[in-house]
């Protein structure tokens, strides 16, 4: 069984700082492409940027200059470092993993950004 857990959230004023991690553990044989997603309060969950084993990335536009996307393959972790967060950054993030022979259904339970205006 693998697991995600994520951690780093919490409040923050506009124009702050966060930086989110999500570990995997459990039996891995390998983890292609993680990502970052996010769920606003009465909202569906969005993609906000997802990495490949190779460190190719993508990003949502309205993210783009302000969020970075990264991983440390050897700790099985991916990371969200936020900077210049506005109020609308508010949301669950979650974590996802496509893992080798297990696919891509694996998500963490979640870590709430809030951000102050």
């Amino acid at each position: 069984q693998v697991q995600l857990v994520e951690s780093g959230g919490g409040l923050v004023q506009a124009g702050g700082s966060l930086r989110l991690s999500c570990a995997a553990s459990g039996k891995i044989f390998g983890i292609k492409t993680m990502g970052w997603y996010r769920q606003a309060p009465g909202k569906q969950r969005d993609l906000v940027a997802t990495i490949t084993s190779g460190g190719s990335t993508n990003y949502v536009d309205s993210v783009k200059g302000r969020f970075t996307i990264s991983r440390d393959n050897a700790k099985n972790t991916v990371y969200l470092q936020m900077n210049s967060l506005k109020p609308e950054d508010t949301a669950v993030y979650y974590c996802n993993a496509d893992f080798v022979l297990l696919g891509s259904d694996y998500w963490g339970k979640g870590t709430l950004v809030t951000v102050s205006s």
